[in-house]
């Protein structure tokens, strides 16, 4: 009962202290789950065709369609003809004048209406080439799950670039996808976007995979073709079937079969029945140049060890294969005494016999490669990804001598329709498919901050990979254009239109190295952003140790830049942490309205402080918040205030200083007298009508407010956050007990 009261008192001050709006403009919602309808085509598994052909849909058992369309910002409306509807398999026919691009699909029933963005992708001719863009491993949460990033480097502790990088960059997940997903995107050499598993952190997110539904809508409406296989994060999958894709699937583009499987959770491994559906899709599908997807990597080591390298050998043969069993990696064959060896091997005869050219996969946050060459001389590519969105990975520069590094990344992998596969990027970059790096930095080197507000959307790009041109979507509310004057990179308006509840804008952008900004807002903003300091953690802050800040920011389009500047007030001197004198805001949440920061600063000596959190939004209008702590040394002091008809004298003693201080005002007041060994005694004479001589503890705060155009002071949300504690106390003793 106490620990149930707790979390309701909690929710309850949560509610209280920090409002949740939706996104501006928005009315009733339709309905964007797909699996409400359909079970295929997905957002993560689309129809993909020609103009004039057919494309077959697999409704949900007793749902009646009436009616599909499809349309996408630049093309259509267009009426899709139901040619038929048997064994459960629904036929519709393109129309032969479809403009090839990613199309929302609209599927209209007595029910009602769902929209399913990635829905169908129209190709004029189909290719003799795919031109993969491999992302994997994005972990997007509703939560924080940030890692830091400076050029090249990567750590997971953000006080470990202090000497490497004077601006680290807080990189949540969700915007380390929504770069990545942006840059391939607007990236011309991609044919289409693959995401090989681990979409969100937590199967039970929804939030987390509202999150990812949004980064494939604006992907859609860009035009680029995206593919999504779950991993072992995604399971059980019920979320990501309702808003993502099946577990297992197969798509054709062309001549090219793409079939992703689901590896399912701590098995590691397709069950059998997978096994055997994945053979009949295989057997179907004969003169097609074959591509799987599994979110676990098959090979644990190759001629270069961990790093992948070459294999050879047969799976049909029981001497080569045992010799290849200690090569296997144990999500296959279930660990040291291989318990499921026999779903390993089937799964390699099943690459031999139909000759797989290209396996895909993620999960060991790693980039790994293995080419396999079996004894009929047909090559077979096994590329494995580091994770593109999540910190949980060895880092750069490794944690240990001897550990590989590694950075956040994704790929363009060419296949051709011979079965011929390529890393052209990975090659020109480092030389060479194996070793450390056999990935590309985005988005390491590629980041896209996204805003939404009442009164605009903005972008924040900072690119120090290469210059690329594109289209680039923004979700804008009603009445928003781009403004040329906040804006600072080459663009053309290619189209505009709203579909479902959101206002989609399609741009033609040009983004060169450097850092800069899109801005689409229904006018001029003069409008300063408004923070308010919460809380501490711990709540009383002690020298010597780190402590954090955390702060609600907002502003009606959103805001650009927000860091921390720490000051010693004894010496009026900045504080820097190695080469980090401004600490950066990070994101509580991977939402694009996130309202809730947090800063991180190191520990500190025992002195006084203010801490000074800036921030400036896409206008430039800029506010401020200040927060003091106090560390002082241990004393005792003796306040003595004494009264006269003009002044009023108060000196104070240190038992560890010999100096005095004497303050003279224009006031009568009465005279105190306080004694501590462990508190500091501050002075502080608030105006010419009164003197107040307080004696506060070693860890006091105190919070001020104001703006660049304000000498005003704010109020501290102290209150809520102590009474938030309490709430927590009954918890933390419970789990203590």
């Amino acid at each position: 009962m106490e620990r149930r009261l707790s979390f309701v008192v909690v929710l309850l001050l949560l509610g209280a202290l920090f409002s949740v709006s939706s996104f501006p403009g928005a009315s009733a919602a339709p309905n964007y789950t797909y699996s409400a309808v359909l079970i295929q085509p997905a957002p993560g598994a689309p129809a993909i065709t020609t103009p004039g052909s057919t494309i077959t849909l697999l409704p949900k058992s007793g749902v009646q369609i009436t009616g599909l369309e499809i349309i996408s910002v630049l093309h259509g409306p267009y009426t899709l003809q139901i040619l038929g509807n048997e064994n459960g398999t629904l036929t519709a026919k393109v129309p032969d004048n479809v403009a090839p691009d990613d199309y929302f699909l609209i599927v209209n029933t007595s029910s009602g209406q769902t929209i399913i963005p990635n829905g169908v992708y129209v190709f004029k001719e189909f290719p003799d080439a795919l031109n993969i863009a491999q992302v994997s491993d994005t972990h997007i949460t509703s939560g924080a799950k940030i890692g830091y990033v400076c050029g090249d480097y990567f750590q997971r502790d953000i006080f470990k670039l202090d000497e490497m990088c004077s601006n680290p960059i807080p990189l949540h997940s969700a915007t380390a996808a929504d770069s990545a997903y942006t840059y391939w995107a607007m990236n011309p050499n991609a044919t289409l976007i693959i995401n090989t598993g681990d979409d969100v952190d937590t199967a039970g997110d929804y939030a987390g995979y509202k999150v990812m539904l949004d980064i494939m809508e604006r992907t859609s409406a860009a035009g680029r073709l995206v593919v999504n296989i779950k991993g072992n994060h995604d399971d059980p999958p019920v979320v990501f079937q309702k808003l993502i894709g099946p577990r297992y699937f197969y798509e054709t583009i062309g001549k090219f079969l793409i079939i992703g499987l689901d590896s399912r959770g701590d098995e590691g491994h397709p069950e059998l029945g997978q096994l055997e559906w994945m053979e009949n899709v295989l057997e179907q599908h004969p003169n097609y140049t074959k591509i799987i997807l599994v979110h676990h990597p098959f090979w644990y080591s190759g001629s270069f060890g961990n790093y992948g390298g070459y294999v050879n050998g047969s799976a049909f043969d029981n001497q080569s294969w045992n010799t290849l069993l200690g090569k296997v990696a144990w999500y296959w064959s279930g660990g040291p005494d291989h318990p499921t060896a026999n779903i390993a091997r089937r799964f390699l005869e099943d690459v031999e016999k139909y000759n797989v050219a290209l396996i895909l996969s993620g999960h060991i946050h790693n980039d790994k490669t293995v080419v396999y060459t079996d004894e009929e001389g047909h090559v077979h590519w096994f590329a494995t990804l580091t994770a593109t969105g999540a910190p949980d990975k060895e880092t750069n520069p490794p944690s240990k001598p001897g550990r590989k590094p590694t950075w956040y990344g994704s790929n363009l992998i060419t296949i051709y329709a011979n079965g011929t596969v390529e890393m052209k990027p990975v090659m020109q970059a480092f030389g060479t498919v194996f070793g450390n790096f056999t990935s590309l930095p985005v988005p390491q080197r590629f980041i896209v901050f996204r805003h939404n507000g009442e009164d605009g959307t903005a972008l924040k790009i900072i690119n120090t990979y290469k210059p690329v041109s594109g289209k680039l979507t923004l979700v804008v509310p009603d009445g928003a254009s781009v403004d040329p004057s906040a804006t600072n990179v080459t663009y053309t308006v290619l189209g505009e239109r709203t579909i479902g509840d959101k206002h989609y804008m399609l741009l033609n952008v040009t983004i060169p190295l450097g850092t800069w900004q899109i801005v689409a807002s229904k006018g001029a903003d003069s409008e300063k952003p408004a923070l308010k300091i919460a809380y501490t953690s711990p709540s009383k802050p002690r020298p010597g140790r780190p402590f954090k800040l955390y702060l609600s920011a907002t502003d009606n389009i959103g805001i650009r830049d927000m860091y921390a500047v720490i000051y010693d007030k004894s010496t009026g001197k900045q504080v820097s942490y190695g080469k980090v004198s401004k600490f950066p805001a990070e994101p509580t949440s991977g939402r694009e309205d996130n309202k809730y920061y947090v800063f991180q600063f190191p520990a500190l000596n025992q002195s006084n402080y203010e801490i000074k959190i800036i921030a400036t939004d896409f206008y430039n209008n800029t506010a401020e918040a200040t927060k003091e702590i106090n560390f002082a040394p241990a004393t005792t002091t003796t306040t003595t205030t004494t009264s006269s008809a003009s002044t009023t004298t108060t000196t104070t003693t240190s038992s560890s200083s010999s100096s005095t201080t004497t303050t003279t005002t224009t006031t009568t007041t009465t005279t105190t007298t306080t004694g501590s060994s462990s508190s500091s005694t501050t002075g502080t004479t608030s105006s010419t009508t009164q003197t107040t001589a307080t004696t506060t503890s070693s860890s006091s705060t105190t919070t001020t407010t104001t703006s660049s155009s304000s000498s005003k002071k704010g109020t501290s949300i102290c209150g809520p956050a102590a009474i938030l504690g309490l709430a927590i106390v009954p918890l933390l003793l419970r789990k203590k007990k």
